[in-house]
This record gives structure tokens, C-alpha cells and sequence, in this order.
């Protein structure tokens, strides 16, 4: 397998505080990760540094074979993102926008592609609807689907079942691996360590002071 990512010593520090203390890792193209660990482990911390949003105090992030707009990047929700007025079509078509340099029109292959991840992830019945008045896994499903649009090589994704019944999660769970299955990597944070867990060839466990990965 070839390596697509290097975490080597990461530190992030916030005012006097390590919201993240020595994390090394290496991870391979296609690989499917579990990110662990109690609360204050930095666990977002780590995902965000890797998306580039946070730059880190100490070490370095390093990428092999991918580009920065072929990582996609998925927050915990917050009210605005449950609450952003615009169709699940445009909300999912909109994913492509990364990849024009100069213009910002959708084209046919855009509209191809927005149609065949919105069939992806089961909503395409939904295409019409208002972002706002999806389900909370419906939500993440359009989400997801937005993120492929982008033609993303890489995916991370922060607690992406937050408020989701166990079964909704599973779901999403195995759409996930599916999407893995396809040479995509995969990156998420979780606390539902007995869910999440089976569906990863490796995990990496936050703890205080150090990380570890299996």
C-alpha cells in the first residue's frame, strides 16, 4: 500500500494549554481510521490540524499522492449548518465548486455526478427538500454526498453520528466502508468505540499525553 499520510510529533497549543501533545502516525492510501479517546484528548483537534484549519504548534503533517481540495472535511454540526436555508440538490451539487478554478457555473458533468452520490447515499428522493427540514441522519447523508462531489480522496469526519439512533449510524456506518471499499480513505472520530470499531482496519487511541495506533 502507498503512504498518503505523516503525522510526526504534532503539538497544538491553545494560550498555555496542549489541546494536543506528541501525536505520530503514518496512514496508508484506503485505509479506514478510527480516531479515540476521552473528552480533552484533542481528537477534533487532531482531525482539524489535518484538514489544515489549524496549523500546529510543533510537528509536521505531511501528504503523499493527494492534494489539499481532494481532502474532504466534515464538522460536528452546529445549529447553522442544521439550519442553512438551500436545497439538499444545492447543497450537494455545491461540492463540485472546488474543482472549477475560473468559473462557477455547474455543468453536465456536475449535475451527473451531484445525481449519482445523491443515488449514493439514498436521498435522492429528497433533492427537492429543504436542507432544514431533513433528518438529523438525512442531514449527514447529504453532507457525505457533498463531500464526494468534491472528488475528495480523503475523507474526515468529526463524530458524523452525533444524535443519530443506532440504527441510522450503522447505516451510515456501512455507506462509509462502502465509499472505503473504493480506494477513498477514511478518517473518523468517534466516541462509539463498539460501533464504529468493526468497520476500521486501524484505529488510533487519544489519550492525555500520548497516542497510539493499532
Amino acid at each position: 500500500m502507498q503512504k498518503i499520510l505523516s503525522c510526526s510529533q504534532i503539538c497544538v497549543k491553545y494560550e498555555s494549554t496542549f489541546a494536543l501533545s506528541n501525536c505520530s502516525f503514518e496512514l496508508d492510501a484506503g485505509n479506514f481510521l478510527g480516531v479515540f479517546g476521552p473528552n480533552g484528548s484533542g481528537k477534533s483537534t487532531l482531525l482539524k490540524s489535518i484538514a489544515g484549519i489549524i496549523k500546529p504548534s510543533q510537528g509536521s503533517v505531511n501528504f503523499y499522492g493527494i492534494k489539499k481540495n481532494e481532502i474532504g472535511y466534515m464538522a460536528q454540526q452546529t445549529a447553522v449548518h442544521r439550519d442553512f436555508p438551500a436545497s439538499v440538490y444545492e447543497i450537494v451539487i455545491s461540492g463540485t465548486l472546488c474543482r472549477h478554478k475560473y468559473f462557477y457555473f455547474y455543468n453536465k458533468n456536475d449535475k451527473k455526478l451531484a445525481d449519482k452520490n445523491l443515488e449514493l447515499l439514498g436521498i435522492e428522493q429528497l433533492k427537492h427538500k429543504s436542507f432544514q427540514e431533513l433528518s438529523a441522519g438525512q442531514k449527514q447523508r447529504a453532507l457525505l454526498a457533498r463531500m464526494l462531489c468534491a472528488e475528495a480522496k480523503m475523507l474526515l469526519l468529526d463524530e458524523p453520528t452525533n444524535g443519530l439512533d443506532i440504527e441510522t449510524a450503522n447505516q451510515l456506518y456501512s455507506i462509509l466502508k462502502y465509499i472505503n471499499s473504493q480506494g477513498i480513505t477514511v478518517i473518523i472520530v468517534s466516541h462509539d468505540i463498539s460501533g464504529v470499531a468493526k468497520f476500521c482496519d486501524r484505529t488510533l487511541h487519544l489519550g492525555e499525553y500520548n497516542a497510539g495506533i493499532a
